[in-house]
């Protein structure tokens, strides 16, 4: 199995096109050490040939320009791709948005939760991806399930998907109350778990949680890997850079720093590779000169960037 991180950022990516916090700037200036990248996403192939997206960016066009394996084959015929499948954690436009980029008739299939399909379902816009060519599929919960692309054939990546803590996406909101709760543990938001047909090792994918309970410490407990939500370093750092209100808790997010925050939730979870994935152009870990950078290496975890790949 083969694995490559093609989006490490969160939401708007990084450098986000409207911000210029020092961050932002500092990767548009090409300072050493703080790297660009484009929204959460990874590709996952059993065989090298056909692949399975989880989560389809905003940014999928420029993913797929800088990732040879998601083009198609020069042989192959006019009309082609070897992505075969797109599996959703959530409905995020960050994680949708991208879906809209893959209208061409171009036959794949979708899996997500049923709120997810629910929610493409109420957008009409989701239309362009026509039924028929591209069918949406039900994730049961807590069941491993074969990913099969558009005529169903086996590609040999299997998923087991679980909810996590989250939130509903933001566009669901009410926004005639802004201090609701809008948190949900239902499904809204779900973690996977990828593993191949030979199940020498698996890698759990949760690039969306709000917080670590013990079901979710159970069930990371020995994983060969671990990619993590990493959106935020501390819970309020939007609003001390003056770029936003609220906090990494308000969107859903865990901190990775603090008593509460995700480092120390899970360091005394046995867990072989911890990546963190999906950062906020405010993460100061994005500059590998940081103290805070160091401080995520000394924890024992890695900083995703665009086009990392791993095997097991």
């Amino acid at each position: 199995m083969r694995l490559k991180i093609i989006g490490s950022a969160a939401g708007g990516g990084f450098p986000q096109w409207n911000c210029n916090y020092r961050l932002s700037r500092a990767a548009r200036s090409g300072v050493a050490g703080v790297h660009s990248r484009t929204q959460s996403s990874i590709a996952a192939s059993a065989d090298g040939a056909g692949w399975v997206l989880f989560n389809a960016s905003p940014d999928i066009r420029q993913q797929i320009a800088q990732t040879p394996e998601l083009q198609p084959a020069l042989d192959a015929p006019l009309r082609s791709t070897p992505i075969r499948a797109v599996v959703l954690t959530n409905a995020d436009v960050d994680h949708v948005a991208g879906l809209l980029s893959l209208r061409e008739r171009q036959p794949f299939a979708i899996y997500a939760t049923t709120q997810v399909l629910a929610t493409l379902e109420a957008n009409s816009i989701f239309n362009v991806l026509d039924p028929s060519l591209v069918p949406r599929r039900i994730l049961p919960p807590g069941e491993e399930l074969a990913i099969c692309d558009a005529d169903g054939h086996d590609t040999g990546v299997a998923v087991e998907s679980f909810p996590v803590p989250g939130k509903i996406a933001l566009y669901l909101e009410e926004r005639s109350q802004p201090d609701a709760n809008f948190s949900s543990d239902a499904g809204d938001t779900i973690g996977v778990r990828i593993a191949g047909a030979g199940r020498r090792g698996s890698v759990f994918y949760i690039p969306g949680c709000a917080r670590i309970d013990a079901t979710l410490r159970a069930r990371l407990a020995n994983a060969a890997c671990l990619l993590f939500d990493g959106t935020v370093y501390m819970d309020d750092e939007m609003i001390a850079a003056g770029v936003g209100q609220k906090t990494g808790a308000r969107m859903g997010h865990l901190a990775m720093s603090g008593d509460a925050g995700s480092i120390a939730g899970l360091a005394d979870v046995r867990i072989g590779r911890r990546v963190f994935v999906h950062i906020n152009n405010t993460n100061p870990v994005l500059d590998e000169n940081s103290a805070e950078h160091a401080a995520v290496k000394a924890a024992g975890w890695e900083v995703a960037r665009d086009g990392m790949e791993m095997e097991f």
